[in-house]
């Protein structure tokens, strides 16, 4: 009899659960690292029914497809599921790409353009945006006026505003670029935490790009389109250090 269609390899609903590729699965499932309904299964081709409980290393894998969705937000979008003003929002942008419920991952606001990641994966959301995991983006900002060589030094060793200290990971000019064009590397999560910055120090944000997120770029991902993720990619994530 054929398998039934509702039944999975083992290996490939491992992948899909985002722990590792199936290759690497093979290799898991063979060393015992894999348990349905409690017990040990080393048997390769083992097909996954939809009432089976798989387990990684103690961990309950769930069967709800997952979806990892990356958009390069354009200006002018809201970061959320819907607005009472009627204003367009993100989830305008990514309306076709799945019939899953999926929510953005942190927010940019209005003004803001970029990388933004959206899923249903409730654990790695929760990952990438608590503050003590330290998640690593990089802006490109263009200000209003050449940005001083003493304020850039500010930036860099560290400024009070006024929900507490703030500092950079990295700041620097933009190679080839006029003076008022800088990137920088942060890790903080806090509410426009890039733009106070700035304005603290007297500037204006012209123009606020997220060009990193989480190790993820804008690689051949024109403004307003999306693509999921690659399942390495995905495997990268759900691997990520604290302070990557």
């Amino acid at each position: 009899m054929p398998a039934s269609t509702e039944e999975i390899r083992l290996n490939k609903y491992i992948a899909d659960a985002g722990i590792c590729s199936r290759r690497n699965a093979d290799v898991y499932i063979s060393s015992g690292n894999v348990t349905v309904n409690g017990e040990v299964m080393t048997t390769l081709g083992y097909r996954v029914k939809p009432t089976d409980e798989v387990r990684f290393d103690g961990k309950l894998l769930s069967s709800e497809k997952k979806e990892y969705i990356l958009l390069n937000k354009p200006k002018g979008f809201i970061t959320t599921t819907n607005d009472e003003k009627g204003r367009k929002t993100v989830m305008d942008l990514v309306a076709n790409a799945t019939n899953v419920r999926i929510l953005p991952v942190g927010r940019l606001d209005r003004a803001t353009t970029g990388l933004l990641l959206l899923t249903n994966d409730g654990e790695l959301t929760k990952k990438l945006t608590h503050p003590t995991h330290g998640v690593r983006k990089i802006y490109h900002v263009i200000l209003d006026r050449r940005l001083e060589l003493k304020d850039l030094a500010a930036i860099r060793d560290g400024l009070t505003l006024e929900d507490g200290f703030i500092e950079v990971d990295e700041i620097s000019y933009i190679d080839q670029k006029p003076k008022n064009e800088v990137g920088v590397k942060i890790h903080s999560g806090r509410n426009r935490i890039v733009r106070r910055i700035f304005e603290h120090l007297g500037y204006q944000v012209d123009k606020l790009d997220r060009v990193l997120f989480a190790g993820l770029t804008k690689k051949d991902l024109p403004r307003g389109h999306w693509r999921r993720l690659t399942q390495q990619e995905v495997i990268n994530l759900k691997n990520l250090k604290i302070d990557a």
